[in-house]
């Protein structure tokens, strides 16, 4: 079965450590300021020529109220006009990007993310879809993948109606927990009553998938207690699920600095919380997708997995990754064919370069014959749980064995602990293998170095 999962707690202390997500390869952290706006251009300019579909996403930073274990790009405020300047900075950068666009490049999927897209009022939401289809090629007939993150705690019927009316098909819904003690050590105070009113909603107004986030290793969380989230959760039948490890960090993210290192589950406590995560949702017929994702066997995610179709990319798993994506907003990633491009991350900077008609453009990269390889490979791996070697040879023209002979040890050891299955033609993931499959991908990252590690969540 592609879903199964055989927890091995020996082998899992032996491979957990830190390591990408691997939305991309390379990684954003070995994004260079050696990019600039016209290599976004020129590559939106091939783009065109090739008449690539697209995926766009776009990032609204705001929120209300701040939750300690957030890493995200986010301004903490409760001044909605705050969104007015940023909007105008956005509705410049689309005007901007979409000159470069043809107008027979469909937009396939759409993501709204931040922060907190609700933040935005009813009008302004309006507003700015009309302004993405005034400029890209939005599908009117509902076949898009188009979604948007929901904070429960910033919706109601009405919001839920306003968004299907502009477009919107899928949603996904923050929740993490729903322990009043954990929720207050993280200051996300939601009651299961308003997660279960906005899924009712999104049930009725028919969108077509709903996904539910949770996180493990929150403080104040216990076994007992994150099983009966999850009991919880599955209760209400959401399309997906995902069950992201909390990674401190409060060093690098000042939010974190006000949860209690004392509050936090020891590594055992964690480690029980996924096993039982991982049993309760394949009990309820959930198939494990890869890197914390679950969904039913309907949803599309589990039928491109069972087709081989799957697709990995800035927006995680995703059946649209072949698609040029455009990053629209402040610290939003594009990757148009062989670049990688990051706008600033800072607000005042980015809503600036808008004001004076230049791209926000800070950061990137653009990939080599190697870089593409590696990312080929990496994709196949923790996308499909396999990877047969004639395939990458037929695409590339090497002789795989002789290029990755410095992995080839590591590999066997691999074979020999019971994570992969290794033979002369193929690597199959092992079912004790998929919780690792991060580990086993970053044998193929010529970029991985120890210094890195301080950078990355842990894998379990």
């Amino acid at each position: 079965m592609i879903d199964s999962i055989r927890w091995d707690a020996g082998l899992i202390r032996r491979y957990d450590k830190a390591g990408p997500r691997y939305t991309s390869y390379p990684t954003a952290l070995q994004f260079h300021e050696g990019i600039q706006p016209s290599d976004m251009l020129q590559a939106l300019s091939e783009s065109r020529s090739a008449a690539r579909d697209l995926s766009l996403y776009v990032h609204v930073p705001f929120c209300a109220n701040i939750c300690y274990y957030c890493a995200c790009n986010k301004v903490i405020t409760k001044d909605r006009s705050r969104a007015v300047p940023y909007l105008q900075a956005l509705y410049r950068e689309i005007e901007l990007v979409s000159e470069h666009v043809g107008a027979g490049q469909s937009v396939e999927q759409l993501h709204l993310g931040g922060g907190t897209p609700t933040f935005l009022s009813h009008g302004q939401m309006r507003g700015l879809i009309s302004k993405i289809r005034q400029h890209f090629a939005l599908h009117d007939d509902d076949d898009g993948d188009y979604s948007i993150e929901i904070d429960p705690r910033e919706a109601d019927w009405s919001t839920m109606g306003m968004l299907r009316e502009v477009g919107f098909n899928r949603v996904s819904f923050g929740v993490q927990d729903i322990d009043p003690a954990v929720q207050r050590a993280v200051n996300r105070l939601q009651s299961l009553e308003q997660t279960q009113a906005i899924m009712d909603a999104a049930r009725a107004l028919e969108y077509r998938s709903i996904n539910i986030d949770l996180i493990y290793g929150l403080p104040k969380q216990s076994p007992a207690s994150f099983a009966r989230t999850v009991e919880a959760i599955i209760d209400l039948h959401p399309d997906r699920l995902s069950i992201f490890n909390y990674a401190h960090m409060p060093e690098r993210f000042l939010p974190q600095r006000r949860i209690m290192s004392a509050d936090l589950p020891i590594a055992g406590a964690k480690l029980a919380m996924l096993e039982n995560s991982v049993r309760q949702l394949t009990d309820a017929g959930y198939r494990y997708i890869g890197m914390d994702h679950f969904a039913l066997p309907d949803d599309s995610l589990s039928l491109a997995q069972e087709g081989g179709e799957l697709q990995r990319n800035f927006q995680g798993y995703t059946t649209h990754g072949h698609c040029d994506l455009i990053g629209l907003g402040v610290s939003s990633i594009s990757q148009v064919g062989d670049l990688f491009c990051q706008n600033t991350s800072d607000i005042k900077a980015y809503q600036h370069l808008l004001g004076e008609g230049r791209l926000a453009t800070m950061r990137g990269l653009i990939s080599g014959d190697e870089d593409r390889l590696r990312r080929a490979v990496i994709a196949q791996l923790i996308c499909h749980f396999n990877l047969r070697f004639a395939d990458i040879e037929s695409r590339f023209g090497i002789v795989f064995r002789d290029v990755f002979a410095d992995v080839w040890p590591a590999l066997q050891q691999m074979h020999t602990d019971g994570l992969v299955c290794l033979s002369e033609q193929s690597i199959e993931v092992l079912p004790a293998g998929r919780l690792l499959i991060r580990s086993i991908c970053m044998l193929f990252d010529a970029y991985q170095q120890p210094v890195d590690s301080g950078r990355f969540s842990r894998i379990i």
